[in-house]
């Protein structure tokens, strides 16, 4: 069996490792690695237990696969594809130089493009909605004694929201927000349901809690943005809206709408 070496310093060089022990692997460590190749877009997301399960073997042999492929563990190599995700947008000082290069630095100028982007995200929700999804997404959270509200980064200012809206409607809600390093997570009570906001590079402070959740058997709603396949094994329900950015920067305009058309489901379908 092949020994381990130093661990891949990029999903390329991953990908490159994988192609060269295919085939010299014992049986499970194959399967390991058949499961992960063609589930590279889940390894981010996935729990040690979620790929064992997919692959079909215990998960001491995900753990001996992952020495083999030169990391010291699972969570190493789940770090390599995180990293990974963090990179895929450029940071926010490279938008604004891109911005002001492109000569779109004029306040009035962002206004409309703002605005324009802001439309196109509006009617691609309202095109590409999934109404099986959002029925059951409703239900979930109807049912539940409580809801709890996960959304950190760029997705707090919608799970802020809801915790307003839900408040209002006299709809029983918990915001996890981290202040003072508080996550709330005693809070998560059997009859309960989570809805977790994440995009990506998806926060590791909201896939944190979706894991709790899961491991308590609580119900989780994600609502996020398409294609969601990292995040499928993780939630009973997804609900994807696509954001159309400008400049590299993308508003809330679609996400808002569907967080605040879910709560006013969520309470209505309370009542009855």
């Amino acid at each position: 069996m092949p020994g381990s070496r130093d661990a891949p310093q990029s999903v390329e060089d991953f990908r490159d490792r994988l192609h060269t022990l295919n085939g010299q692997l014992p049986r499970r460590l194959q399967q390991c690695a058949d499961h992960v190749a063609t589930h590279l877009d889940r390894i981010a997301l996935s729990t040690v237990a979620q790929v064992a399960q997919g692959a079909g073997v215990p998960p001491s042999a995900v753990m001996r696969f992952c020495q083999i492929m030169g990391f010291t563990g699972y969570a190493e190599m789940q770090r390599l594809f995180r990293e990974a995700l963090s990179r895929a947008a450029p940071d926010y000082a490279t938008r604004l130089a891109n911005l002001k290069a492109g000569g779109a630095g004029q306040p009035a100028t962002l206004v409309a493009e703002f605005v324009e982007a802001g439309r196109q995200s509006m009617e691609a929700l309202a095109r590409d909605l999934n109404e099986t999804a959002l029925n059951q997404a409703v239900t979930t959270l109807s049912q539940a004694r409580t809801i709890h509200l996960a959304g950190f980064r760029r997705s707090f200012p919608v799970a802020s929201y809801l915790a307003y809206v839900f408040d209002k409607l006299g709809v029983p809600a918990v915001l996890h927000d981290g202040v003072a390093g508080l996550g709330h997570r005693s809070t998560l009570q059997p009859g309960d349901a989570l809805l977790a906001i994440t995009f990506a590079p998806y926060s590791e402070e909201t896939l944190a809690l979706v894991t709790q959740a899961r491991d308590r058997g609580l119900p989780v709603v994600a609502l996020t943005d398409p294609p969601a396949s990292q995040l499928s094994g993780l939630a009973d329900t997804v609900l994807t809206v696509t954001e159309i950015d400008f400049g590299a920067f993308r508003s809330l305009s679609a996400v808002i709408a569907l967080a605040l058309a879910l709560a006013v489901a969520v309470a209505a379908r309370r009542e009855t």
